[in-house]
């Protein structure tokens, strides 16, 4: 590739600062001394005239003056009057005088014309710099990185747990190979396929291997790099980018991020165009003036289709959708296989154990989980990475990283103590809730003292009612804990009452689960699949009436699971103590260990 040099605002300071000593160089060299006639009189008097050249309007010479320390004459100019006898004076005198036509273009050109072409090259340099995708007369240029198969090298080798979306793409490997085995019989590839998905996933890595398998150039922009403050500027990027890709057909266009550009269109819109609109409009124009036997491929990748604007996915264009999802166990496991390539593993790491471990994981948290965890086996002089590390690493993921050195009393680690044993407690218990790992009173991210780690032992897709029941109550065991214990709550449960709120407003108002309400969908605000950010406001669809309804229903759910929560914990107030007590004393413990302790009181009660 062309190698680029960075632009620093330095180069413009040495620039001026050059600038500025030439000239200051040039008006001392050519600096004139303009004095009155009687001075220059005087001057001629006392002999201190050197040499001087009449001109038609002045007289110009050399004078000694007694301040010029080094005996070096300085340059005069004055005012020639008419003189008769100004002849003869110098003759006496012994000055030698000549007469010549006065000229100013060399002394011009030094003085002024100069600057002006170093202040141009300073400008020329400076485009230059900032690169051609920048400058001025290239703002309607794309800014799309071109590459070759030999600057991606990945191939669907470098690819795994998204088997069934690049089993849809091998297609269009095929069509860049081998076209005519699709336009025998009449067949067309779709013009654009888009990847949709959670963020990473592998939708951008799914597109280099497509270009990767089927060797053809690869030109990659994100959404956000047509759109500009300058009307008009998107769509003639589109337009260029559309035009360089058919010169060098068959190859692959690929737009990252497509809601930033594909946004449906409407609404409010500032002045009297809306640039993003104007080059939506270009993009869909360019998309139906393709020719399906040209070999240029359109690719693009987003994690908010419902944003996207209706016309883009219509048959004839993005026409084919590719669903790229967070992988499944197996798929966790192909994954973790292609990161610890390089990877020096122990041999008690067991892959299907971590991958199991990480449930919802996608594709680039597994990747920084290997990182992590080899980080560590460095940082502890290890020549191998255990499974140790792998947990440990897990954990940084999910709870943030471990902060030994903070100083907490021994009041709050005991409320602590207490407070992630009661979730714990009631994790064990209740039937729905996945098994408790691990529990810890170690404080790890921004605000979290202690947290109980619960893994799932097989993937769900589905949940039941009496599961999101029990969730709820675990959520609130911790708060339970401390009540009954210290007769007193502490703010530590902020985080608890968010999940289960949450999951009890989710259950009334989306999955129809409360018996007063009924069957009906109540969310008002449209809610991305693929993000845990709310979509845009809407207008509520439903009365004041229900609105204090679905408040009630929430209450008496939020106030149900927390007496289930009291009951249990109050019947094995025992199994709490002994816990809490092991917590305080090792300050993490495995769930096999207050499991054991249940199962010991369960069977002494007996």
């Amino acid at each position: 590739m062309e190698k680029r040099v960075k632009f620093s605002a330095w180069y413009v300071f040495l620039a001026v600062w050059a600038v500025l000593i030439i000239h200051s160089f040039i008006v001392q060299t050519f600096q004139v001394k303009t004095i009155p006639y009687s001075e220059f009189l005087s001057s001629l008097e006392n002999n201190q005239i050197e040499e001087i050249s009449i001109t038609q309007n002045h007289i110009q010479g050399k004078i000694k003056t007694t301040a010029d320390v080094i005996g070096k004459p300085q340059t005069f100019n004055t005012v020639r009057v008419d003189d008769p006898e100004l002849t003869q004076k110098l003759v006496e005198r012994g000055v030698k005088f000549t007469g010549v036509i006065e000229s100013t273009f060399l002394r011009d050109i030094l003085s002024w014309i100069l600057p002006i072409a170093v202040f141009v090259g300073i400008w020329y340099f400076i485009i230059q710099r900032m690169g051609g995708q920048q400058g001025f007369m290239t703002v309607g240029k794309s800014k799309a990185k071109i590459y070759v198969e030999e600057e991606l090298g990945i191939t669907f080798e470098d690819v795994a747990g998204v088997d069934e979306a690049a089993e849809e793409l091998i297609e269009t490997v095929e069509f860049l190979k081998d076209p005519g085995k699709f336009t025998r019989l009449g067949a067309k590839l779709p013009k654009g396929v888009l990847l949709v998905g959670p963020p990473g996933t592998g939708k951008t890595l799914l597109a280099k291997a497509i270009a990767g398998e089927s060797k053809v150039p690869f030109f990659s922009i994100s959404g956000s790099e047509f759109v500009e403050m300058f009307v008009g500027v998107g769509a003639a990027r589109v337009r260029d980018l559309f035009e360089q890709a058919k010169t060098k057909a068959p190859c692959i266009i690929f737009i990252d991020e497509l809601d930033a550009l594909g946004k449906a269109r409407g609404g409010m819109t500032v002045g009297g165009h809306d640039e993003r609109e104007q080059t939506l409009n270009q993009l869909l124009v360019e998309m139906d003036g393709f020719d399906p036997t040209s070999g240029v491929i359109l690719l693009a990748a987003t994690n908010r289709p419902e944003i996207l604007d209706p016309a883009l996915l219509r048959p004839g264009r993005f026409d084919r959708q590719i669903l790229v999802d967070k992988p499944d166990k197996k798929g966790r496991e192909d994954i973790l296989r292609v990161h610890i390539k390089n990877i020096k593993l122990a041999p008690n790491v067991n892959l299907p154990e971590i991958a199991a471990m990480t449930p919802g994981f996608a594709g680039a948290d597994l990747a920084n989980i290997v990182n992590e965890a080899t980080l560590l086996a460095v940082r502890r002089g290890k020549n191998e990475v255990d499974t140790d590390e792998f947990k440990e690493a897990i954990e940084r993921v999910i709870a943030g990283l471990e902060k030994k050195n903070r100083l907490i009393n021994e009041e709050e680690r005991k409320i602590v103590a207490y407070h992630e044993t009661g979730h714990a407690l009631v994790g064990l218990v209740v039937p729905g809730a996945s098994p408790v790992q691990k529990i810890t009173i170690v404080p790890r991210g921004v605000a979290a003292l202690g947290y109980t780690l619960n893994v799932p032992t097989e993937e769900r897709y589905l949940m039941r009612k009496s599961e999101l029941l029990d969730r709820i109550a675990m959520s609130l065991g911790g708060r339970v804990a401390e009540e009954i214990v210290f007769g007193d709550i502490s703010t530590g449960a902020h985080n608890d009452l968010s999940k289960a709120t949450e999951i009890a407003r989710t259950m009334v108002t989306q999955y129809g689960m409360d018996e007063t309400l009924g069957h009906v969908y109540l969310e008002s605000g449209g809610r991305s699949p693929y993000l845990n950010t709310p979509g845009l406001p809407e207008e509520k669809k439903y009365s004041e009436e229900t609105s204090r309804e679905i408040d009630a229903a929430v209450h008496r759910i939020l106030d149900e699971q927390y007496a289930r929560a009291r009951e249990i914990i109050t019947g094995h107030r025992q199994v709490l103590e002994e816990g809490a007590q092991l917590l305080l004393e090792k300050e993490k413990i495995e769930g096999k260990d207050l499991k054991a302790i249940l199962d010991r009181s369960t069977r002494e009660t007996a």
